[in-house]
Formats: structure tokens, sequence, C-alpha cells
């Protein structure tokens, strides 16, 4: 990578900000035009650090001793997280905004509320704007997730994981089946569309029991379910205390019989962990998949940043006491880094190779300002070894393709 700042470790020295002339100066990409811009949100606070997660989240349980969620300060420091990002993205449109964590549902509906007119009062929204908060049916009370969708929110993403009391208990859930069930009815109640959170390949997990989370999760008929394997990540509970989980095999049986009931009940497999019904496909995560631009703002939180000569990419600081200490001082940034004119074939393929019905060539050209000869050896490759088709304008992954995604990915590396 190009042109890399970080925080020196030991000092925890903040970032100088930059101007945004240092963004738009002349070099060796040239992108045609800006691509479409969502807005991450993250509230990094859950009720309990669950022993397979790696994400930047932080134990906080009502009625410790501990001080109460300093819910104030922590929107007034995304607040100036944003004002400082401001110059960045001036006169762009956001398109969708995620609400992640964590578990963003401990904050109060007044918060979201509190937190959304404050985005709207400092960028332009599209009318239509996806907004997504996550919730977990932990923090689930009766008609907080209507209250949610009185304060702007229009898509909920519900973390269930699994409807099997045992599975949940292994996985450390703060939640149970009936629980599980009570959120998601109530969810359904609020909301057009809804996302569930399934996971499978779970200790102790057979087939059958998978197929029973489904049918359970299919009769709560969400609009949209995304699918993850258990995996093992490193500096987990997991890690240090690995499970008994599913053979390779057992597990691709799984997902095998996911894609096939979630057909039988009209949802399309569009992305490679996602399923919706026509007309509620993610638009935050398609965006992603297109390599289109994010600015995260939070603690932890990434950008992905594109200008007319080059696209950057930035962190957060993690520890949230820290960031809202950085962020109130008008600098939260951790890491900053412009990615390089020989990693951007890799970085975009990677992403777009996720999506089922696969993209149109020339946006790999307006997303990464290079010619299509960046890519036309590792295309070449992959349709030799039927991993990749290309019709008119259209490139995507092969049913086999699709089932070896990390192989076909690995073929635009930069050698």
């Amino acid at each position: 990578m190009a042109d890399i700042l970080t925080i020196h470790p030991a000092t925890q020295e903040p970032l100088i900000p930059k101007d945004v002339q240092h963004y738009l100066r002349p070099g060796l990409l040239q992108l045609p035009a800006l691509p479409p811009l969502s807005l991450y949100i993250h509230l990094p606070w859950c009720l309990k650090k669950c022993p397979y997660c790696d994400f930047n989240s932080h134990e906080f349980r009502p009625g410790d001793s501990a001080a109460e969620l300093p819910e104030q300060r922590y929107l007034d420091a995304l607040y100036a997280d944003l004002e400082s990002a401001l110059p960045l993205i001036w006169g762009r449109t956001v398109h969708s905004i995620f609400i992640g964590g964590g578990t963003p549902s401990l904050f109060s509906p007044q918060s979201i509320d509190q937190l959304l007119g404050g985005i709207r009062a400092r960028l332009k929204l599209t009318p239509d704007c996806e907004i997504t908060l996550e919730a977990n049916p932990g923090t689930f009370e009766k008609d907080r997730f209507r209250a949610f969708r009185s304060a702007g929110v229009n898509r909920l993403s519900i973390g269930v994981q699994s409807f099997n009391d045992d599975h949940l208990k292994a996985l450390g859930r703060v939640h149970d089946r009936a629980q599980a069930i009570a959120a998601v009815e109530e969810a359904a109640s609020a909301f057009d569309t809804f996302n569930l959170d399934i996971m499978y390949a779970l200790p102790g997990q057979t087939l059958h029991n998978l197929e029973q989370d489904m049918q359970v999760a299919f009769a709560l008929a969400p609009k949209h379910i995304s699918i993850y394997h258990l995996t093992i990540e490193p500096n987990t509970y997991f890690a240090k205390y690995p499970p008994t989980i599913p053979e390779d095999d057992d597990a691709y049986a799984m997902l095998d019989r996911i894609t096939e009931l979630t057909g039988l009940q009209g949802m399309e497999r569009y992305e490679v962990s996602a399923y919706a019904h026509p007309g509620h496909r993610c638009w935050h995560n398609l965006n992603y998949w297109q390599f289109g631009d994010y600015l995260g703002i939070g603690a932890g939180a990434h950008s992905k940043l594109s200008f007319p000569h080059r696209v950057i990419r930035q962190v957060r600081l993690r520890e949230p006491k820290l960031y809202m200490e950085r962020a109130l001082g008008g600098n939260p940034l951790a890491k900053e880094e412009e990615i390089s004119r020989a990693d951007l074939p890799f970085e975009y393929m990677l992403n777009a190779l996720r999506l089922r019905e696969g993209v149109e060539a020339l946006q790999f050209s307006e997303r990464t300002g290079l010619a299509m000869t960046a890519i036309q050896r590792g295309l070449a490759e992959g349709e030799a070894k039927g991993l990749i088709e290309r019709s008119v304008g259209c490139i995507k992954p092969t049913e086999k393709g699709f089932d070896f995604l990390s192989d076909l990915q690995s073929l635009f590396l930069p050698g």
C-alpha cells in the first residue's frame, strides 16, 4: 500500500488532519465519476461479547457499577467526527445509512432519533435513503422497534443466529428461542423490510437442526436473510478454546440446503451470503460489493472514499473512550492509506465477485480509474478454469466460481 499514515501504538499521537486539496492533487488514476456514497455509523457497546465475535465491540451491562452508557457524549463525538470529514464528501448525496455495532439497539430510540436528525442536518440524503439499524433480541422490549421506526429507521437487521436454545447457548447469545421469535414478530409489525442473520455449521448442529432453524425463519416471513458460516476468528474466545464444529463436507451440505430452501420460498441468492425477495435487496451492502464509497464514523469504523485521482481508506480509533476524546478534538483517525494502483484490481474483484449476477464490465474502469487490461489476465485464467463467464458487458462467477469463490478472487492478486 502507498502513502500510509498511522498512529504510533505507544504514544497514540493523532494523525495530522490534511487539507482537502491534498486529496484533490494530481495522481496516477483518472476516475470519470465518483461512485455512490453510503454512511456507516458504529455504536460499539453490547450486553455481552460473543465468543466468536472479532468486531470492535465492548461489553456494557445496565445496572453495573460502571457509569451509564455515554449516549450523549458518543453522539456529540459522532457529530464532530462527521463534521471533520465533511470536506472530503462535500456536495455528495448519501444513498444509505447503516447503524452497526456492537448492539446499536442498546441506544434508546430517542438517541437514534437525535442521531438521524443530526445526520440530516449535515448531509444530503436521497428521498428513499435506506436506513438500517442492527438489533439483537437480547435488547428487545415491546414497542421499542416501532419507536426506532418512528425515529426514521426503515430497515431492521436482527441478529437471531439460531432458533435452537442449545445452539444459542453454545454461541454465547443473551437471548433464547422465545425471545428471538417475539422480537422478529414485533419487527414484522413495524417494518416492511427486515433482515434475519442466521448462522450455520454451529457446534453440535446437524442438517436436520439447520432445516428446523430455516423453517422457523420462513414462518416469520422476513424479506431478507443473511447467512453466515461460523468461523473461528483470531483473538476470540473460540480461537483460544475452539468448539467442535461440523466437518467441511457437512457445512457445504448445509449451505446447499439453505440455498434450496430459500429458493422454494421465492428468495434469490443475490450475493454469496444474502438471500432476498424481489425488491428487498440490501442497497447498503450492494454498494460495498460494487466498490462504492462509504464514510465510516464511530469507534473503529472504516471508510473507503474516492477522488478524481485516487482512492483512500481510513480507520477510526477503536477504543471508545479515546475515540470520543479525539473525535471531539477534531481528529478521530487512527490510520489512513491510499490504495495503490497495483492493489486496486484485487480490491475491486474481491468485492464484485461476491455478486451472483456479477457486474458490468465498464464499472471496473469507472470505480478504479484503470483500463480493463489490468484484470485481463485474471479474467482469462478464470474463464479457462470455468470460474468466470463473460457475456456482453458483464462479468460474473459461474456456479463453480461461486462455490470456490476464494480461489476465483485469488486470481486477481497483484503478481
